[in-house]
């Protein structure tokens, strides 16, 4: 509970944390370790922090695996759906960029529902009112992505 409880602090959005490698990776280290004998309820948010962590991380593909485990043991969590919006806007983007473009709408579409979740979750959470067009528009592809 005390490693969910600190890892949730670190990874406050703004949060300097995310400036920072050496001590992502440390947090990576310390959240992968406390997820073997985390019980049930601590799960999802251990998984959560770690999808956070490789989303800023630029593994996405990770990222999503984790969030969407984290998902699934607690589907209430609202940022855990901000993050997932955040994964479907960028994979749109991504799809969109190829000529994809009937991928990119259910990317997008993904994007919107998981971002409505976030807001009917945490309705006073001012992040998660914003806009899924900004949403997607923030959420570029990296170019590496694009080689894929």
């Amino acid at each position: 509970m005390e490693v969910a409880n600190l890892s949730d602090r670190m990874l406050a959005e703004g949060s300097s944390t995310f400036s920072n490698q050496k001590t992502m990776a440390r947090l990576d280290i310390l959240l992968s370790k406390s997820l073997e004998s985390a019980p049930k309820e601590v799960r999802y948010r251990l998984l959560r922090n770690l999808g956070i962590i490789h989303y800023h991380q630029n593994k996405f593909s990770l990222a999503r695996q984790e969030l969407q485990q984290a998902n699934e043991l607690y589907p209430k969590d609202a940022r855990t759906h901000f993050y997932l919006a955040k994964l479907a806007a960028q994979n749109g983007n991504i799809y969109q960029s190829k000529g994809l473009s009937k991928k990119a709408k259910g990317q997008f579409t993904l994007a919107t529902n998981e971002l409505e979740l976030a807001r009917k979750l945490e309705p006073s959470n001012s992040l998660y009112r914003q806009d899924v067009k900004k949403l997607i528009q923030k959420e570029r592809p990296l170019a590496t992505d694009l080689k894929k």
